[in-house]
């Protein structure tokens, strides 16, 4: 609860009136400080009174693209039975307040407002909550609070369009991949059976014991695995242009754009950041809301340097055949240690963002990119689809 300067002013007045009126005995001033009191003494009933309001958020969409249209819908209910709600309410979007009009809302009428979500930065813009602010008549006394809850919107990065799709090592025998997700060469796991599986896939043992049809599932390990390694080290991108490193931002659409084609394609891949997400991820990103790896590259920021540690990991899970490694100016450094990984690796891709100077790949084997920004990126990609 606030109290206005004329609130203040009409307090202090008040009670100095109320001591002069008793102290030197002249019962008007008493009765223009007991006015005074009693006024204050109402707007502060006025400002206590708590409308019941109930709030639904709707965003359309939840997840964009950086530069897509986005937009939020807010619309407030009056629960109550007796007495319209006049407010001033005001939505937190990214930040920023926006303006929704509550005025002389009668009971069990409902209120919408419309406005776009700011998309031009990759991010999770969190929207809400609604801040309602309860004045009364003479402006003495102001009190907020707040309503419903916080609704995060992904901007993920902008994807360009790849016209290849790296294979790495993993081919078949006649030198074509296999693109059919379900061969039958590795055992993977067991799922329920749906119609239309074939019966010499069902697993009788375990269906016996578990009471229903159990289906194995196996995997085609002709098909490559690609694992694209984000350098989200503050190291790594040391430039910045009001606040933001855009070599980092080149490399997560990067990232975006290689997911994306791998998963057109129907390839398995797999994202690893070198900092630890859960250290970088903004406040308005709830773990419990992410759904894809989009989601992910919108939640990423910059981090403390955990390099060897990624790379002592990489090296002994083998997540994959390909590894595509997308870093900044200050990853040039470490251009080798990348390189190393073509024990574990058969194919290694680099690419450098922002980089003043061309760089030159350390080992053979190793191909490296050199590009300004995403749509580099993509222009370069089909200098490499040779692996």
């Amino acid at each position: 609860m606030g109290v206005t300067a004329r609130g203040i002013g009409l307090f202090v007045a008040a009670a100095a009136l109320l001591a002069a009126g008793f102290r030197f005995a002249y019962p008007e001033l008493a009765l223009l400080g007991a006015a005074g009191a009693t006024a204050g003494g109402y707007a502060l009933a006025v400002a206590a009174w708590r409308p019941r309001l109930a709030v639904v958020r709707r965003a359309e969409p939840d997840r964009v693209g950086r530069g897509e249209p986005a937009t939020m819908t807010v619309t407030v209910h009056n629960s109550g039975r007796l007495r319209s709600a006049n407010l001033v309410a005001e939505d937190r979007c990214g930040g920023v307040p926006v303006p929704v009009p509550v005025l002389r809302l009668r009971p069990g009428k409902d209120t919408t407002a419309r406005y776009d979500v700011p998309t031009t930065r990759r991010g999770v813009v969190p929207v809400g909550p609604l801040r309602v602010t309860r004045r009364d008549p003479l402006g003495l006394v102001s009190l907020s609070r707040p309503y419903g809850e916080t609704v995060p919107v992904w901007v993920h990065p902008r994807v360009h369009p790849l016209s290849v799709v790296p294979t790495g090592a993993g081919r078949s025998l006649d030198g074509r991949v296999d693109s059919v997700p379900h061969g039958s060469i590795t055992f993977d796991s067991l799922r329920e059976y749906v119609v239309g599986d074939e019966l010499r896939r069902v697993h009788w043992r375990t269906s016996a014991r578990v009471g229903e049809l159990m289906v194995r599932e196996n995997v085609d390990t002709s098909l490559p695995r690609l694992v694209v390694l984000l350098d989200n080290r503050a190291v790594a991108h040391p430039q910045r242009v009001a606040g933001l490193a855009e070599s980092f931002e080149a490399a997560c659409e990067a990232a975006a754009s290689v997911l994306t084609a791998a998963y057109r394609a129907d390839l398995p891949v797999v994202l690893v950041l070198v900092a630890s997400e859960e250290a970088v991820s903004p406040a308005g990103a709830p773990d419990s809301e992410v759904v894809g790896p989009l989601d992910r590259l919108a939640a990423a920021g910059l981090g403390a340097d955990t390099l060897d540690a990624m790379l002592t990991r990489l090296r002994g899970d083998r997540l994959g055949d390909t590894l595509i490694a997308l870093t900044g100016p200050g990853g040039r450094e470490t251009l080798g240690r990348f390189g190393a990984l073509r024990g574990a690796y058969p194919s290694v891709v680099v690419a450098v963002f922002g980089a003043a100077e061309p760089a030159q790949p350390p080992a053979t084997g190793m191909v490296v990119i050199d590009a300004a920004d995403g749509a580099a990126f993509a222009a370069e990609w089909d200098r490499v689809r040779r692996w």
